[in-house]
């Protein structure tokens, strides 16, 4: 799959987050984290975004991801939603 276009999906309310996806030029897969959990769960949100876009088949994408405390389910879901909202 390919990324045409800038797309979001999300917000920057409580317990929610904030995904911005980008063509990338370079064709490989880069991510971007601000969060306020970062010490504890930045793993595991960069490993949850990493699956949800592979599993989508995207090879090429740059990922802007601000997040406030989102459980996995709402990451997978805004990634998710991004992606289709930017092909």
């Amino acid at each position: 799959m390919k990324i045409s276009k800038v797309a979001k999906a999300g917000t920057l309310e409580s317990n929610d987050i904030l995904v911005m996806v980008c063509p990338n030029e370079e064709g490989n897969i880069q991510i971007e984290i601000e969060s306020i959990v970062i010490k504890q769960f930045g793993d595991q949100i960069k490993k949850v975004i990493e699956e949800t876009i592979k599993a989508m088949g995207v090879e090429s994408i740059t990922v802007k991801a601000q997040d406030k405390g989102a459980l996995d389910y709402t990451i997978k879901a805004r990634v998710e939603t991004a992606i289709k909202r930017a092909m």
